[in-house]
């Protein structure tokens, strides 16, 4: 079964930059779709709140959709051939601090394990 591994998570000071990643180590999940097939994501969870969307990508990089607190300084992109993701982070606050989440979303969800982002005032 493939899984999704994040990375690029860490601590950074208020107005800096991270770029997370998260691939797909395989090229087929469980349910026989391949990567192209799924709707890829980014979500969030802070602590003591719920997890939260962040942005997602369609196949073919031609319909993003990004939450409104990240809108103009997040953007994610994905490269098929690599089946991967990623989150460009710009212009940090610190109430982006969160584990960030990978989705691959279809018939089924697909979720990496997270990876942190701290961002200190």
């Amino acid at each position: 079964q493939v899984q999704l591994v994040e990375s690029g998570g860490g601590l950074v000071q208020a107005g800096g930059s991270l770029r997370l990643s998260c691939a797909a180590d395989g090229r087929t999940f469980s349910d026989g779709r391949t990567f192209e097939d799924y709707l890829m994501g980014w979500f969030r969870q802070a602590p003591g709140k719920g997890r939260e969307f962040v942005a997602r990508i369609n196949w073919n990089s031609v319909n993003l959709y990004y939450a409104d607190s990240v809108k103009g300084r997040f953007t994610i992109s994905r490269d098929n051939a690599k089946n991967t993701i990623y989150l460009q982070m710009n212009s940090l606050k610190p109430e982006d601090t969160a584990v960030y989440y990978c989705n691959a979303h279809a018939a089924v969800d697909y979720w990496g394990q997270g990876t942190q982002v701290t961002v200190s005032s």
